[in-house]
């Protein structure tokens, strides 16, 4: 009895053994993953002269030289935000930049997304089977495939190196249609029938029983989305190529000069910033939204 009791022990003491080391890794990697975040956050208050020179001995492979990693400033200082904001404008304006290309393209989704969606999913029509076998085409080839096409499109429309060329083809994404699309569909029909019978519309239907119920897709469509848009860096080098002042600043990151390395993680933080936010906003929304979008 007394071997079976201690035996008995053992096993509910291995669960709980595995369950401290699945939290012990997932700690350790979780703090990988947010060293060079905070690392950045940090320095953007280290003076210039000091990031500099420590940035000058990672050329420095000596044995415990190239591996030092700074953890405090001598001095904090806020040298770089002021270079950054106010005597060097140009950086706030890529900034500026970034904001507008992704809150066009955040409000033209907005409208259009879930109206297109709606129709893929409640709708039948001619061509509706086709129209989105190629959403789904367009969904699956990267945008080098698509390159070549949008930018002669964009050319013929005379679009070339304006926010449009940047701003349309993102805005009618195909993968949010299709994540907006797959969820609609789960949506019961005997809501949609209650709302008719009720006396409401197609229209009256979409605004009040179908977008409230999509609102965690949506949620996380637009966070996702928000991701893409703010991250651009091949569509405005291809479509704004002989307008530099409307890059956004995801492109610009590579032509700032040694001498203003401190300015770098200055611009870095204040680009990390919104991303956090909307992140944090939208997070219970992103889970949740793909949890119930049903990949029909």
């Amino acid at each position: 009895m007394g071997l079976t009791a201690k035996a008995h022990h053992i096993k509910r003491r291995r669960p709980k053994a595995g369950r401290i080391i699945s939290y012990a890794l997932l700690v350790i990697i979780c703090a990988l993953m947010l060293l060079p975040l905070v690392l950045t956050f940090l320095y953007s208050f280290f003076p210039m002269s000091e990031m500099k020179a420590f940035l000058d001995t990672r050329n420095n492979y000596e044995a415990g030289k190239w591996m030092d990693i700074l953890l405090a400033p001598a001095i904090v200082s806020l040298r770089q935000y002021y270079d950054l904001l106010i005597d060097k404008p140009v950086y706030l304006q890529l900034f500026m930049n970034s904001v507008k290309y992704t809150g066009a393209i955040l409000l033209g989704q907005v409208i259009f997304i879930p109206t297109i969606a709606y129709a893929l999913s409640r709708f039948k029509f001619k061509g509706r089977e086709l129209l989105f076998f190629m959403i789904l085409m367009l969904m699956l080839l990267p945008f080098q495939v698509t390159m070549a096409p949008s930018v002669l499109t964009m050319r013929a429309l005379g679009l070339m190196n304006t926010p449009w060329a940047v701003i349309l083809p993102i805005m009618f994404s195909p993968f949010y249609i299709f994540l907006v699309r797959q969820f609609m569909i789960s949506i019961p029909g005997e809501m949609m029938e209650a709302g008719l019978m009720d006396g409401a519309g197609t229209i009256r239907s979409f605004f009040h029983v179908v977008l409230p119920l999509s609102k965690p897709i949506l949620g996380a469509a637009a966070a996702l989305s928000f991701a893409d848009s703010w991250n651009l860096v091949e569509q405005p080098l291809i479509y704004l190529s002989n307008t530099q002042h409307l890059m956004p600043l995801s492109v610009m990151f590579n032509t700032f000069s040694s001498n203003e390395q401190g300015v770098v993680f200055a611009a870095a933080a204040l680009y990390i910033l919104p991303a956090l936010l909307i992140y944090s906003y939208f997070q219970e929304d992103i889970l949740l939204g793909i949890q119930l979008s049903d990949m029909k």
